[in-house]
This record gives C-alpha cells, structure tokens and sequence, in this order.
C-alpha cells in the first residue's frame, strides 16, 4: 500500500506555512508567554478562517466532516511554527462534544461547537488519567473538565502556574460550574476526545522536530571551527542523518493513525504515533542543543522556544510510559514456563 498526501492536503500545509510565516510566531509565542494573548488571538483568526478548526466537526455544527488526516497536516504545521495556545484542546473539545452527539446528547455541540469551529471561541481541556492541570485557560473562552462521569463547564480557573514551555500556561479548574452532560456517553466521549489531542499532540511534536532540525542544519553549515564548518564534520553528520530517521520514521506512524483514528481500535496506532513523534523531537532538540552550544540555552534565541515545546510536548496528555503501555499492551496472564 502507497500513502502519500494528496495534492490539496500538500497545498492545505504550503498555505498554512505561509500564513504563519508572515505572522511571525517567535515575536507571538514570546508576548502569548508574557501573557499578551492580542498577537496569538489574530493567529487564531488567520488559522480558524483557513478551516483548521472545520476539521474535527461534523457539517451540521458548521465543520466540514471530521478529517483527522488533514488536521494531522495542520498540526505539523502548527509545531514547525511554535504556535502557542490551546490549539489541540480546542480540536479535542470539538471531537468530544462531536462524539457525544453521536452518542445522542445533542446538546452540548448545538451549544458550544459552532462557536469552537468557527474560532470565535477558545477550549480547554480536562480529562481523566491526564493530570489535574488544563492549558491555557486564561485565553480560554470555555474552560471544560470530565471527572465523575460529567462532562462540567468550569466555572473558572485557579492560579496560573508556569511550566517548562513558557509558552503553555497551566491552571487548574475550579470545581463545580454547569453540568453540560452525565452518564455513560460521557466517558466514551472523553476516550475519543484522548484520541484527537494524543494524535494532534504527535502531529505537532513532528514539526516541532523538523523545524529544529532544519535551524540546526543551517546553523551546522555557518558555524565554523578550524576554519571548516563544523557541518562538514562526520560525527556532526552521523548525528544530524539520525535525527531524521527518527523523524521520517514517525512521520508515517502519525499519518497512519490519522488514518485509523475514528476506529474503536485506533489505540495502538495512536499510541505509537504518540511515543516515536514525541522522543523523535526529544532527540532532535537534545541535538540541537548540543549542536548550537552555549547560545542554544539563551531565552533570546529563536530555537530555545522549539526547544521547550519539544520537551513540554513529550509528556502532554500522558508520559511516555503510559503511552507505551498503550501501544504494546501487557500479556494478559502469566506465561507458561
């Protein structure tokens, strides 16, 4: 079997790195981390009005059919530029909301989900197992939390804390607020919610690894020792051609379980999608930094933003251990001797 993008989902990622090139997303991930949201909310528009947020909802909440390739496309795109912002949480509350309207409780999506499409509003998101933390719930519109079999709307959030990425700012939830939705709907919603931001979180951490990789060849080819570019060194090579393995090899893993992912059994290829695009831009930021010396620790430097998200990024709706356990699930009894 040949999978490749198709023609419209290649000029679908070319537009989208125009966009964001003009948008200058290092100068609006510095003022989103310093808590000015006015540069990030523009992107938010350029973004909801090139269809991003179309492609988790169905036609009849203003989406365009749920199209989990094609926002695997946008996602890389979203990590190569370091866009910052609840941007998988507000795909995953489209999907969870989607999901509980096919499971009969209408309600929510009528409500909430042509407002998330169109990018008038902002999600975040709470789910069980993924730690007691939500993303970004100072630029959020909606603050959403599933525990307890209820799907709440958050009556607000706690305290801003800070977190490795300055760029991911983390609150909790306050308790309480409305209920938006209960019974056995809702955790079948939340799994397939999961689903959506583990696979949207892998898309990014795939460009968040190529954009590393492509700043750090350029860097590799002016930085000069001996009089040579330290490019032109084989360790500095050997190195740099393993980082894109690693990359190339997760890329077909997140396309895949793109293609797999509204199937009850889309877990393992998701799961493994999550594990290899995530320790794949772990190893090239770990190379980067190493690559760029002393100036690839300097907050003024460009890198250091994809740098963060690629660690941030790894343990983002579960560590790499739970994910694992996910992909190769363990045998089901004692082996026999």
């Amino acid at each position: 079997m040949r999978f490749l993008l198709d023609d419209e989902q290649r000029a679908f990622a070319r537009a989208l790195d125009g966009v964001l090139k003009a948008a200058d997303t290092p100068a609006v991930a510095r003022a989103w981390a310093a808590g000015d949201h006015a540069p990030g909310a523009a992107v938010w528009r350029r973004l909801a009005d090139a269809g991003v947020f179309t492609l988790a909802a169905p036609e009849e909440y203003e989406g365009v059919g749920q199209l989990p390739v094609d926002t695997a496309v946008a996602f890389v795109e979203l990590g190569r530029h370091a866009v910052p912002g609840p941007l998988v949480e507000t795909v995953a509350a489209a999907a969870l909301l989607s999901r509980l309207a096919e499971l009969g409780v209408p309600g929510p999506a009528k409500r909430l989900l042509p407002s998330l499409v169109t990018g008038a509003a902002r999600a975040t998101l709470a789910l069980p197992d993924t730690g007691p933390y939500v993303l970004d719930a100072d630029a959020a519109s909606l603050v959403l939390a599933v525990d307890g079999g209820q799907l709440r709307l958050a009556p607000g959030h706690a305290r801003v804390r800070a977190s490795l990425d300055p760029a991911r700012r983390l609150a909790r939830p306050l308790p309480g607020g409305e209920v938006l939705a209960s019974g056995p709907a809702v955790p079948e919603a939340a799994r397939c919610a999961l689903r959506w931001a583990a696979l949207t979180t892998a898309a990014q951490c795939l460009g968040v690894g190529c954009a590393l990789l492509d700043r750090t060849v350029a860097y590799v080819k002016q930085r000069t020792q001996f009089g040579v570019p330290i490019g032109s060194f084989q360790a500095v090579k050997h190195r740099l051609a393993e980082v894109l393995v690693g990359l190339e090899f997760a890329r077909p893993l997140v396309f895949g379980a793109a293609v797999s992912l509204t199937e009850e059994e889309a877990w393992g290829d998701v799961a493994a999608a999550k594990v290899c695009a995530a320790e794949s831009a772990y190893r090239s930021a770990r190379a980067a930094l190493q690559l760029h010396g002393a100036i690839g620790y300097t907050a003024e430097y460009d890198i250091s933003l994809w740098l963060l998200k690629a660690r941030a990024l790894r343990g983002a709706w579960g560590g790499t251990s739970q994910w694992r356990a996910r992909a190769v699930p363990p045998p089901a009894g004692p082996r026999g001797r």
